[in-house]
Parts: structure tokens; sequence; C-alpha cells
């Protein structure tokens, strides 16, 4: 799925490897986070 924010747009994945959500930019998809919930991951890649 994709997000829009005012500023930020991103994607949400779920990790099964490491069992982390990652929160991925949809603009550079270089740029990702990861969290154990997915306001940590979308929180962690606005950092």
């Amino acid at each position: 799925m994709t997000f829009t924010e005012t500023e930020l747009t991103y994607r949400v994945a779920f990790d099964t490897k490491s069992n982390r959500f990652m929160a991925i930019n949809a603009h550079d998809e270089t740029h990702i986070a990861y969290g154990v919930t997915i306001e940590e991951a979308v929180r962690n890649l606005r950092a």
C-alpha cells in the first residue's frame, strides 16, 4: 500500500526474515526504515 502525508509518500511492507515492518519512501526506495510496529517504522522513516 502507498500512503501520502503532507510531506512524505511511503509504502509499508513486512520483512518476514526479521519480523519487522518496513516503511519505504516512495520517491527514494533506498530510504527504508524498520520498526516493530507500522507507526514506529514510519516515525523512523521521518527521522
